[in-house]
């Protein structure tokens, strides 16, 4: 699934600037991470993730609207830094900065609704994978806010369906399944 969306990818023609964005979306323990990190392998990418965007537990929303930004720099072709959240300290702390040409990955709740992406993908789950799979990689520090952060999740895809603008949608390939693993629904032709 990696190189055809690498492919995909690849076939996008470039912004007249900025790196070409691939987007990857999808709830909680979807498997979000895995996948980005996989394609910033294949691609010699960087990832924006947005759990360094996040204002803390209720700022779905916020982050989004950071990430507008982000994504408006980077197609404005210059360097491009964003704030990254300590979550210990409760407060944004250091930078990452972002090439102005190439490729940018980004990954996270809401990753598609901050506007064009060159490569929209969203991630599917059951929910009760979802949060087995999110508890084991927070720990139980997710665990009191899993309930307030689905409901926020559930406003956002409401307001922005993300995957119905997704140009693949990845299905379950089983509860274990690595990134990507699943079938393929692609929404665009290819």
């Amino acid at each position: 699934m990696v190189g055809a969306l690498a492919a995909a990818l690849d076939a996008v023609p470039a912004p007249a600037a900025g790196p070409r964005v691939l987007a990857v979306d999808g709830r909680s323990g979807s498997g979000k991470t895995g996948l980005a990190a996989a394609l910033a392998d294949a691609l010699a990418a960087p990832v924006v993730h947005l759990d360094d965007l996040y204002p803390g537990w209720d700022g779905l929303a916020a982050a989004v609207e950071l990430l507008r930004g982000v994504l408006a720099g980077l197609r404005g072709g210059g360097a491009v830094r964003h704030p990254v959240w300590d979550w210990a300290a409760d407060a944004y702390r250091g930078e990452v900065r972002l090439p102005s040409t190439g490729v940018v990955v980004v990954e996270g709740v809401g990753a598609g609704c901050a506007g064009p992406v060159e490569v929209l993908v969203w991630l599917e789950a059951a929910a009760g994978v979802r949060r087995r799979r999110a508890l084991a990689r927070d720990g139980e520090v997710f665990a009191p806010h899993w309930d307030s952060w689905a409901a926020q999740e559930e406003r956002l895809f409401a307001a922005h369906d993300v995957r119905a603008r997704a140009d693949v949608v990845l299905l379950p390939g089983g509860e274990d399944a690595g990134p990507g693993a699943g079938r393929a629904r692609w929404t665009r032709a290819r």
